[in-house]
């Protein structure tokens, strides 16, 4: 695997539990200073313990098979190497950094970054204040040999045919799948409900038939050629930025503040 490029080396190799640690701290002191309060402390608690039993390490062992030779044919928007553009309607502001956000669907602490931050992520890609890109992976699939990050990546972009792509990857991260479980047909469907996916035989007919199986796949490997080695892991600018430091809105604004030019 190629080393991260990234100059900021704060979580070049970083483990599961670090990862969920500095969260964690984030969380924690933000929930001693003020208003905006972080109440999720328990859950950030049990994350941590899952992550540390089931690993968010990437690894490039059967990833390549897994992509094949198919058609990667990304969803309008996406790029291999880029990721997917959320609101790409909205035009960003002058000198606005690119936030590329590298997640698996089935990683708890890609949901535990999703809950402290998530909101916030949204709002500044829907004003313009950053050009938001989600890259999204499915390694843990292979890793524990399940179908659950592979079907819910393909589900994501299918719902973005429609354009509920933010829609569906907020229900997918809220109502996550517990790790090393394949996903049921039936929580998958719920996902596109509740995103308000508008033709939802459409959506079935676009999972069923792997639509985005080899984009998603072809993903993962980019990502790991990116020096990406672990999820989740956050890029601004092209610069991995600590985890800890972005893991609250008050954070991750002034992170973007910084790298605006």
């Amino acid at each position: 695997m190629a080393k991260n490029p990234s100059t900021n080396r704060a979580d070049r190799g970083a483990t599961p539990q670090d990862r969920a640690a500095k969260i964690k701290a984030a969380q924690k002191a933000t929930s001693t200073g003020g208003a905006n309060k972080i109440t999720i402390a328990g859950i950030v608690a049990i994350l941590a313990i899952i992550a540390v039993v089931g690993g968010v390490i990437w690894s490039q062992k059967g990833a390549e098979k897994d992509a094949g030779k198919g058609n990667t044919n990304p969803p309008a928007g996406a790029t291999v190497a880029e990721g997917y553009r959320a609101f790409g309607n909205v035009t960003a502001k002058a000198g606005a950094p690119t936030v590329t956000v590298y997640e698996d669907f089935q990683c708890p602490i890609c949901a535990q970054l999703e809950s402290a931050v998530g909101a916030t992520l949204g709002e500044l890609g829907a004003a313009g204040d950053i050009v938001l890109r989600y890259h999204v992976m499915n390694f843990l699939d292979d890793k524990f040999s399940v179908k659950q990050s592979t079907p819910v990546a393909t589900g994501a972009f299918c719902a973005a045919d429609q354009g509920k792509f933010m829609e569906f990857h907020d229900a997918a991260f809220a109502g996550q799948h517990p790790e090393a479980q394949s996903i049921p047909e039936a929580s998958l469907d719920a996902f596109a409900t509740k995103a308000g996916v508008p033709d939802i035989t459409a959506w079935k007919a676009c999972v069923k038939a792997g639509k985005y199986d080899s984009y998603v796949a072809a993903s993962n490997n980019s990502a790991g050629e990116q020096g990406v080695t672990g999820t989740p892991t956050v890029k601004i600018n092209g610069t991995v930025a600590d985890l800890g430091t972005i893991a609250t809105p008050e954070g991750l604004r002034k992170a973007v503040a910084d790298a605006t030019k």
